[in-house]
């Protein structure tokens, strides 16, 4: 075990956070170029599209909880998360790349349906995303104590991530996805390969049956109420992801006959909009919401900002006339994403027996991925024979102010002093 772990330096909690930050940041590539280089490029309809990101949420329903439960148990490669490590952030390169070549990879493997290759490409990317998201955090809590220690790697691993999550769109914006995803191409393979050989990981956690006796019993009554009420936020959310590239096109570009131009400026639009979104998501956590959840807890800033995240979507159907309104409106919802990404996890790991943290980490995030496959198999029909694209923000506001409700019926501990009150990230 080298010295910076021994003492848990700062460079060890940023070594410990690149991991998570190269999955992160591969699918905020995702995020921003997908569904442009498909209506772009590839000349997909908005429905087809839905089904290309329909191969994400499957390979998420298989691959995290799987993943979850076998690294919980096993031990190759001198580590139990190490080898998921390896083989996703290599696997996740590989699919990057392959991204803008889907018709050169139709011609090769002489695949006449480019729709066929792009969901196999992207069922392949998103499992490699899926495969190595849950020991990314789930190594933090391996290889950090109790307490401080571990909030703080789960606090740099938020603000690190967050960071290059925004760059990615940043860079998306300001020279194009292209450049952006061949940046991913090298940075995703360098912070998922290179950490691994310098975090050693225990072999020998503390007896789980022994520590599981202190802890509280899985509350599974509590559990599925929050996957219900995160659930319906990330009908929202993902509505919104894969199918903003609809909405910009015809309030933005109705006059314009050229596609180059609409191609362009589209795509940068989406790029700045993520940006501003992410931005705000990645800021909030450690420095406004933490405040908030010591005075009133998780639970209620929760609801708080899932609800602002719903007058931000129906903002946009009344006065997003512009793409600059667009831009403040996202930093509105983007209260509501910071909220998201951070504080269901923090809150369900109080339900739940630490002594399977893979295992209900995966399981949470099934309340991320079937919401994803419902989306994209279903909200694209309707989105397509809708004459008005404001119909995917009313959809997405209805699904977060149905979120907002439905968590009011989750309850939470108070905890003297909220000492364990801290955000964390959460998944894909």
């Amino acid at each position: 075990m080298r010295r910076i772990q021994e003492q848990l330096t700062k460079s060890f909690y940023v070594l410990l956070s690149l991991p998570s930050t190269a999955m992160g940041f591969a699918l905020s590539i995702q995020i921003s170029a997908l569904s442009w280089l498909l209506t772009t490029k590839y000349n997909l309809h908005i429905d087809e599209v839905g089904f290309v990101w329909a191969a994400g949420p499957l390979a998420g329903i298989f691959g995290q909880v799987i993943i979850g439960l076998i690294s919980d148990k096993v031990w190759f490669w001198g580590g139990r998360r190490r080898p998921f490590v390896l083989i996703g952030g290599a696997l996740a390169a590989v699919m990057l790349l392959a991204l803008p070549n889907i018709d050169v990879i139709s011609g090769k493997v002489g695949i006449g349906s480019l729709l066929v290759v792009a969901i196999a490409v992207a069922l392949t990317l998103d499992l490699a995303i899926n495969i190595s998201f849950n020991p990314t955090r789930s190594i933090i809590a391996d290889v950090t104590p109790e307490g401080n220690p571990r909030t703080k790697g789960y606090t740099w691993m938020q603000t690190i991530s967050g960071f290059f999550g925004v760059l990615a769109y940043v860079i998306g914006a300001t020279l194009g996805n292209y450049v952006l995803i061949y940046v991913g191409v090298v940075l995703v393979f360098l912070f998922s390969i290179v950490p691994m050989f310098f975090i050693a990981e225990i072999r020998e956690l503390k007896n789980a049956e022994e520590e599981s006796k202190s802890k509280t019993a899985t509350e599974w009554g509590q559990l599925f109420k929050i996957y219900f009420a995160h659930g319906f936020s990330w009908i929202g959310i993902q509505t919104m992801f894969v199918y903003i590239i609809a909405f910009i096109q015809q309030k933005y570009f109705s006059g314009v006959t050229d596609q180059e131009i609409i191609n362009a400026h589209s795509g940068q639009i989406i790029a700045i909009a993520f940006a501003v979104l992410n931005t705000i998501g990645f800021i909030l956590p450690a420095f406004v919401l933490e405040p908030f959840v010591e005075k009133i807890g998780r639970v209620k800033t929760h609801i708080i900002c899932v609800a602002i995240m719903s007058l931000g979507y129906f903002g946009i159907v009344f006065l997003g006339h512009t793409p600059m309104i667009l831009y403040m409106l996202m930093a509105v919802a983007g209260i509501g994403w910071a909220a998201v990404v951070s504080l269901p996890f923090a809150i369900m790991t109080e339900k739940i027996d630490q002594s399977r943290t893979g295992f209900f980490m995966g399981i949470f995030n099934l309340s991320v991925v079937l919401p994803q496959l419902l989306v994209s198999l279903f909200a694209g029909t309707i989105i397509k024979n809708a004459t008005d694209k404001n119909i995917i923000f009313i959809m997405s506001g209805v699904s977060l102010a149905l979120s907002a409700l439905f968590w009011m019926m989750v309850k939470e501990k108070r905890i003297a002093g909220r000492a364990n009150s801290s955000v964390l990230p959460s998944s894909h």
